[in-house]
């Protein structure tokens, strides 16, 4: 697992970068199955998913955050992710790079996700 620092995404990269929308939603429906283990609010909602890309025959890769940069079960997540993600139908591999900059704040959560936290 690399860390490097990766731009923020652009509302186009909540999708695969190529093949179907099916795919692009299979692979968020997947992501929004792995929670934070601090907040009971999955990692995609939360807004730790920077970026989701396909690659092309099958590879899939993320680039995410964490709450922190010094989270405990920083690896487990990463685990917890691939897992999630590896059993999409069509999904041949997946790489995780864990990037810290920018760094994550409650801006990056959704707003259905804020409002459930009682932070709106």
């Amino acid at each position: 697992m690399s860390m490097h620092a990766a731009p923020p995404p652009s509302p186009s990269q909540s999708a695969l970068a190529t093949g179907s929308q099916d795919a692009a939603e299979s692979v968020i429906a997947a992501l929004r199955t792995v929670y934070d283990p601090e907040i009971p609010v999955n990692v995609y909602d939360l807004g730790l998913v920077y970026r989701i890309a396909h690659e092309g025959g099958g590879a899939v890769e993320i680039d995410m955050t964490l709450t922190a940069p010094g989270c405990p079960v920083a690896s487990e997540i990463v685990r917890m992710v691939e897992d999630a993600v590896q059993a999409v139908d069509g999904v041949v591999s997946v790489k995780v790079t864990l990037v810290f900059e920018p760094p994550w704040d409650k801006s990056r959560m959704s707003e259905e996700t804020a409002l459930e936290l009682g932070l709106l």
